[in-house]
């Protein structure tokens, strides 16, 4: 019988544990699909790694393991895969805002020959209008740069073994794990949900962090902003030569401005394309040196028992 793995990525999720390992095993059981839950503590700083072993004692099938720190979402998302022993894994969050009763409809996918099934949002439920925006603003972003449509994509995805394989045996350290599985490729197929509400806690995202994760997954997935570099070096000159042409005109008419207004201009627009260009960059080589260096995307400082083989603090 196949084993379905379901990796739940958690962050200060003490309320939610409980409660989410009773729906989604009440759900799979009565579905009659074998299966393992995996929680991963991303470092939480309450008590959602002692949740996560209480659950554990109740249910055999509930796994869980823990940072030595926080390392963010998509390191406790490829943690759960290298943990998860399951023909096909589910991606999901913990605060049960991916609805459980897609579950089956994905499993049902995978079962008629899909490997990966993908969780599309039609509708983003109750949002404040400062996070719609700036998550719209953030999916419009990675859409041109890695030239696919995040628009209404997620985390809530399915995904074969095979192409677990492939995304664990990427060396990469700065991972997007949405975008990889459209590279990938793979037979590809969606399903449609909305977004749930939670019923404890609150979200972890804020306008600031959802910025810096789209910064951080677009120079990691895209090398569009350093070919911006050369756009801007290209708009400046083209620019320059336009107020050159200008104040050699007005010189030659007897009509020239007296002062240096125009050579101010040029300084501080040429200064600031400069200092965006080196911003750019320094991303980059920001992102060169992470890789280069080889850290583990994460380190497992614990681990539930019943989670096979020596992985604790190796990624």
């Amino acid at each position: 019988m196949a084993l379905l793995s379901i990796i739940l990525p958690s962050y200060n999720e003490e309320q939610n544990i409980a409660n989410t390992a009773k729906v989604l095993a009440g759900l799979l059981e009565k579905e009659q699909i074998d299966y393992e839950l995996i929680f991963v503590s991303d470092g939480s700083k309450d008590k959602t790694y002692e949740e996560i072993l209480k659950a554990a004692a109740e249910n055999p099938k509930v796994k869980g393991a823990e940072f030595s720190r926080n390392f963010g979402k998509e390191a406790s998302i490829f943690a759960g895969l290298q943990i998860a022993l399951g023909d096909a894994c589910i991606v999901m969050d913990c605060d049960l805002q991916h609805p459980p009763a897609v579950i089956p409809k994905m499993w049902n996918l995978w079962q008629q020959g899909f490997e990966v099934v993908e969780g599309i949002k039609s509708d983003r439920g109750k949002e404040s209008l400062g996070y719609k925006l700036s998550a719209g603003l953030f999916y419009k972003v990675m859409s041109k740069l890695i030239k696919m449509d995040m628009n209404a994509s997620s985390d809530f995805k399915l995904i074969d073994r095979k192409v677990v394989n492939v995304l664990l045996e990427l060396k990469e350290r700065n991972t997007f794990f949405r975008a990889l599985t459209f590279w990938a490729g793979f037979r590809t197929t969606t399903v449609e949900y909305e977004v749930q509400e939670r019923q404890f806690g609150e979200s972890k995202w804020s306008m600031i962090s959802l910025m810096k994760y789209a910064i951080t997954n677009a120079t990691s997935f895209s090398t569009l902003p350093l070919q911006l570099v050369t756009v801007m070096g290209v708009v400046s000159i083209v620019f320059s030569v336009i107020l050159a042409i200008q104040t050699l005109v007005k010189y030659v008419m007897g009509t020239a401005v007296e002062g240096f207004t125009t050579v101010i201009l040029l300084v501080l627009i040429i200064g600031g394309l400069i200092m965006v260009s080196l911003g750019i960059i320094g991303h980059y080589l920001a992102r060169i040196y992470e890789e280069v260096k080889g850290r583990p995307k994460y380190i497992i400082s614990k681990v539930t028992d019943n989670v096979q083989g020596n992985i604790v603090g190796k990624a």
